[in-house]
């Protein structure tokens, strides 16, 4: 449930403290510097921080690499799950995080952590979400390939059209979330929980979009800010195969928020469904 704009404010401190999450499935290859680069950026900053990284049942030394790594850091921790994919790994890591905010990144660091400077400013500025967003002014997409591009303004048309009018770029992997609307966003979400839909090696969902209608359906307010994100020649993403999963997961969100399954009649005193940052 959202407090109100002024009780927020004023129960926020002046630097929350900080969790950042970290999926990880048969990441060997740049995992130990993936943690060294996130150790180095916390470190620099002035609140509290824990960094989780969720090996996704990897098979690979990710396990053991990771731990070697987060060792450095008094406030880093591995969380090992049965393999679910990138939705059940990134959940995990959430409902672990002590912080005040919650952040996901994806392992390749497309985006620069830095970006995550803005996305706190913009929870203090008021919003319950902040999304990494590479559309709009002041976005940037370093060498993407066309084709990925062209799939992704299809799918994302797809996602304003039926679920989320305004939001321009729901995929990035780059999130940060106040810490109770992360778990109430969890709490009623329905997709890739529980082992309720089996996964096979790499899968990207559209967890990401599921989350996003919750926030909208319940008045929680969703402020993008514009990243430069560049595309990583190990990208995970299958093309053909992942957009079909993710616009079956877009409908059966869609079918979810038409039955009612997400949303509360009030939010914080006033209807949900308001509260857009767009």
């Amino acid at each position: 449930m959202q407090q109100d704009a002024g009780d927020a404010d004023s129960a926020r401190p002046e630097h929350p403290s900080f969790s950042l999450v970290i999926p990880a499935y048969n990441e060997a290859p740049r995992i130990t510097e993936t943690i060294r680069e996130s150790i180095s950026w916390l470190t620099r900053q002035p609140f509290v921080s824990e960094l989780i990284v969720v090996d996704d049942g990897s098979d690979d030394a990710t396990k053991t690499l990771a731990e070697s790594a987060l060792s450095a850091y008094p406030r880093g921790r591995l969380i090992r799950i049965a393999h679910g994919g990138k939705a059940a790994a990134v959940r995990a890591g959430m409902l672990a995080a002590t912080g005040d905010e919650i952040a996901f990144s994806d392992a390749d660091l497309a985006t620069p952590l830095e970006y995550m400077t803005d996305l706190r400013a913009a929870l203090g500025e008021g919003c319950d979400v902040a999304i990494g967003s590479r559309e709009g002014i002041g976005a940037r997409r370093i060498g993407e390939p066309p084709y990925r591009h062209l799939m992704g303004r299809v799918f994302n048309g797809l996602v304003r059209l039926l679920l989320i009018p305004g939001l321009q770029d729901t995929q990035c992997g780059f999130k940060l979330f106040r810490a109770e609307v992360a778990r109430d966003l969890l709490h009623r979400s329905r997709l890739y929980r529980d082992g309720g839909q089996p996964v096979s090696g790499p899968r990207v969902t559209a967890f990401d979009v599921e989350l996003l209608t919750i926030a909208r359906l319940n008045g929680y307010r969703v402020c993008s800010v514009p990243v430069i994100w560049s595309y990583g020649e190990g990208s995970k993403v299958r093309p053909a195969r992942d957009t079909w999963h993710n616009v079956r997961d877009v409908l059966d969100v869609w079918v979810g928020a038409r039955r009612g399954q997400y949303r509360e009649s009030k939010v914080g005193g006033r209807e949900a469904g308001g509260g857009s940052g767009e």
